[in-house]
């Protein structure tokens, strides 16, 4: 019933049934994708008043899926195209749980494709997944804020415990907290200003 296109490869139709209206697809090596097609195949056409609303997923051995919608495709639009390139693996930025040592966190070099077959009319007002949401630049910063403190903290020593060393710089933790108390306020007043 389903045919997808990742761009660079041979089209796809073994999708998985999991459930009755639910189809799954597997990605291999999914990391440098750009665009994705998801079409009709011809030969069975979606019940009446019906979609097949598009899902994207980086799957997660130690959680949940996260699936980002995409968009649909139906009878009367029986393909579409997808740019998924900027699409963010948001439960990585999400996870701590999952970091390894020296801060690399698992990573999942292979996709999933869900179509989920719903009604027509609820498919249609669903918004698509998109880079640009707010939120996820919020998190991401707030990510790296953390990310960055913690590392610089771990340097930390007392004065009696520096080595005086003249070509050696020093930055007051209090200088470096100060910073990371602004700019987290200016990030959550305004996810966009430092672009």
């Amino acid at each position: 019933m389903f045919g997808a296109i990742v761009s660079g490869r041979l089209v796809q139709t073994d999708f998985q049934q999991i459930e009755e209206t639910k189809l799954l697809l597997n990605i291999p090596d999914a990391d440098n994708l750009n665009h994705l097609v998801i079409f009709l195949t011809g030969t069975t056409p979606l019940p009446l008043g019906t979609a097949g609303a598009v899902y994207w997923s980086w799957p997660d051995p130690n959680s949940p899926s996260k699936w980002q919608y995409l968009g649909y495709i139906s009878n009367q639009k029986p393909s579409a195209i997808f740019k998924i390139s900027q699409l963010k693996k948001l439960h990585e930025m999400e996870t701590h749980d999952s970091m390894m040592m020296f801060g690399q966190s698992a990573i999942s070099h292979n996709a999933q494709i869900g179509i989920s077959i719903e009604p027509e009319a609820t498919v249609v007002q669903q918004t698509p997944s998109t880079t640009n949401d707010a939120s996820s630049y919020y998190q991401f910063g707030q990510r790296m804020l953390e990310n960055f403190v913690n590392f610089a903290s771990s340097f930390t020593i007392t004065q009696s415990q520096m080595v005086p060393n003249p070509s050696e710089t020093y930055v007051p933790l209090s200088t470096l907290t100060t910073w990371f108390n602004n700019f987290q306020r200016r990030l959550e007043q305004n996810p966009n200003f430092w672009k």
